[in-house]
């Protein structure tokens, strides 16, 4: 009998180099575990998650938005490209 099928790309050996076929790697793309940050990531503001000041930034677009749709009459302002 033989053990579990392993695709020839898994199967390492001391110095040689692992080679993904391209269905295999899309395949993981879809995985629920490469959706998932790993628990162990650390929090760098900008990098792994939204820096501080893009934060700030944000909620005062949002208020800005806000406040223009609470005054109905006033067109917005375009400007040319």
């Amino acid at each position: 009998s033989q053990g579990p099928a392993v695709p020839d790309s898994l199967l390492l050996l001391a110095g040689t180099r692992i080679i993904y076929d391209r269905k295999f790697l899309l395949e993981c793309k879809n995985s629920p575990v490469a959706r998932t940050p790993p628990c162990c990531l650390p929090q760098i503001p900008g990098v792994t998650c939204l820096a501080q000041s893009s934060l700030v930034k944000l909620e005062e677009l949002k208020e800005q938005n806000e406040s223009e749709e609470a005054m109905p009459g006033e067109q917005p302002r375009h400007t040319a490209p």
